[in-house]
């Protein structure tokens, strides 16, 4: 009698949870991200983000959020755990920007994470330490309203895959233009960023884009943004910056576009964008551009990337035409107007 050994094992659920993990989390910029979207999505006005050896040996992130109750912050760790939706429906009506309930679980199962969390304004609150996401102790402790999720020693029980990140200033790099992203799409909120010890960025809450991309990307360049506003339905409005065709850059890193409030690295989207500059821009040359995009959140699909950077649009065609048109017709009143494809635009670095 022939012996038949299985091939097929199934996997013990703290490998599954590293897997997982990694589609959620590929550096530290990938769990400041995450963190800022739940301060933001609890309504908090002031966050501050503090790192330490660009994130790799510590990310702390404090919010004056709603904060949550004893029971919902035990149920933080737990994959697939979320208040933001309940049914499939929910997918396609999205006002937040989590909603897997992937991050703290995912995070926490490859670092050394502590939570901190009150949801009231008596000064009681919960802190729970897990490492390895196993829930390792938990203590009523005095915190005013709010978050504080401090991660340490990130991919710790994944040596392989802590190698693979990078020098400090690259891997703080990578968290600074994540702050940046948020920061140009909530001005109503002030960030400040610390990188060991010092003070990298201290944003005021301001009134509206302008004044925070004065404060991000430098006052000077005000002179050469022009503001952009059309709706063309009542769930579908196009606001924000675009440079003159004589403020350029070497690199599409500019071009800053957000849907619902959402990043997004959108391929279509980043089309439109040059689409609307089309002659009057040297090869290789790029605007400066910040774009809000208000759209029915029934008529995108967000649940298309772990990093949620890419969407699907019902109507592709009408969202690149609305784009594109806008950025035209905003450009032609400042006297820039379609000529002929070799006109000579300076370039600036």
């Amino acid at each position: 009698m022939v012996r038949m050994e299985t091939k097929i094992h199934i996997l013990p659920e703290a490998l599954c949870n590293k897997i997982a993990a990694g589609e959620v989390v590929e550096r530290p910029s990938s769990v400041v991200k995450e963190l800022l979207e739940n301060s933001l999505d609890a309504g908090a006005s002031d966050i501050l983000i503090e790192l330490e050896a660009g994130g790799k040996r510590l990310i702390r992130i404090s919010d004056n959020g709603c904060g949550m109750n004893r029971q919902d912050a035990f149920l933080s760790f737990e994959r697939h755990a979320t208040s933001k939706i309940r049914t499939d429906t929910d997918l396609f009506a999205l006002t937040t920007l989590g909603f897997r309930g992937e991050a703290l679980a995912s995070i926490a199962s490859v670092s050394r994470l502590r939570l901190t969390t009150s949801d009231n304004d008596e000064g009681l609150g919960q802190q729970i330490y897990a490492e390895g996401g196993k829930i390792k102790s938990a203590t009523e402790v005095g915190f005013p309203q709010g978050t504080t999720i401090e991660v340490r020693n990130l991919f710790f029980n994944l040596p392989a895959r802590k190698k693979f990140l990078r020098k400090e200033q690259t891997e703080l790099g990578h968290a600074a233009d994540v702050v940046t992203k948020q920061a140009l799409a909530n001005p109503a909120v002030s960030f400040r960023l610390k990188h060991n010890e010092r003070i990298m960025v201290d944003l005021r809450r301001e009134k509206g884009v302008r004044e925070r991309v004065a404060a991000l990307l430098g006052r000077s360049l005000l002179s050469d943004l022009l503001p952009v506003d059309r709706q063309n339905s009542a769930d579908l409005q196009l606001t924000g910056l675009i440079s003159q065709p004589q403020l350029t850059r070497s690199a599409s890193s500019h071009i800053y576009t957000f849907i619902n409030g959402r990043y997004i690295r959108d391929r279509v989207v980043q089309h439109a964008v040059m689409d609307g500059y089309r002659h009057l821009l040297m090869k290789g040359r790029y605007p400066v551009v910040v774009l809000f995009l208000q759209i029915d959140p029934a008529q995108i699909d967000i649940n298309v990337h772990p990093t949620k950077h890419e969407v699907r649009f019902r109507e592709q065609s009408k969202i690149h035409d609305l784009i594109a048109e806008s950025l035209r017709q905003t450009l032609r009143p400042a006297g820039w107007l379609d000529t002929k494809a070799d006109t000579q635009i300076t370039g600036q670095a």
